[in-house]
C-alpha cells in the first residue's frame, strides 16, 4: 500500500542582523540538528536518544524579509492582541501593526513562528523559544 510521508513542521525565524537574532539562529540550528541526530550500529554507547528523540524534527526556515500582511495577522493571532506592542514597536492594534510595518520594517521585533501548531515567540527570549520547540509533537 502506498503511504504518504508527513511533512516536517516549519519553524520560521524572521532574522535581523543583530547579535541577538544571530544567537537565536544558532540556537534553532542546534535544536534542529539535535532532533535529527542519528547513530550507526557500530558506534558505542547509549542510543536511546537517537531511538527516542526528545523532540520532533522540524524544518528551519530563516528569512530576513518582514512578514506579509497575512503572516503578520497569523503571528498576532498566535501571540494574542495584548502582545502587539512587543511585536511591532509603537503599535497597539492589528491595523496599527500593519501600517507601522509597511512604513518601517525595523519597527518589527523579529519573532520565531511555529506555523503548523499556531505558536510564536516575539523577540529573542531563548527560554521561551526552547519551550516552543520542546512542545512540538513527538515523532511516532
Amino acid at each position: 500500500m502506498f503511504r504518504f510521508h508527513k511533512t516536517l513542521d516549519v519553524i520560521t525565524l524572521f532574522k535581523s542582523s543583530t547579535p541577538a537574532s544571530t544567537k537565536v539562529h544558532t540556537l534553532l540550528k542546534a535544536a534542529s540538528a539535535n532532533a535529527t541526530e542519528t547513530a550507526t550500529e557500530d558506534q558505542a554507547g547509549d542510543h536511546s536518544t537517537q531511538i527516542n528523540p526528545k523532540r520532533k524534527e522540524f524544518e528551519l526556515d530563516v528569512t530576513e524579509e518582514p512578514p506579509t500582511e497575512d503572516q503578520l495577522k497569523n503571528i498576532i493571532e498566535y501571540l494574542g492582541v495584548s502582545k502587539i506592542p512587543q511585536l511591532v514597536e509603537g503599535a497597539k492594534t492589528e491595523a496599527e501593526a500593519i501600517k507601522r510595518l509597511k512604513a518601517n520594517s525595523n519597527a518589527f521585533q523579529r519573532p520565531v513562528v511555529d506555523w503548523e501548531n499556531g505558536r510564536a515567540v516575539a523577540g529573542t527570549n531563548e527560554s521561551e523559544i526552547l519551550k516552543m520547540i520542546q512542545a512540538l509533537p513527538k515523532n511516532n
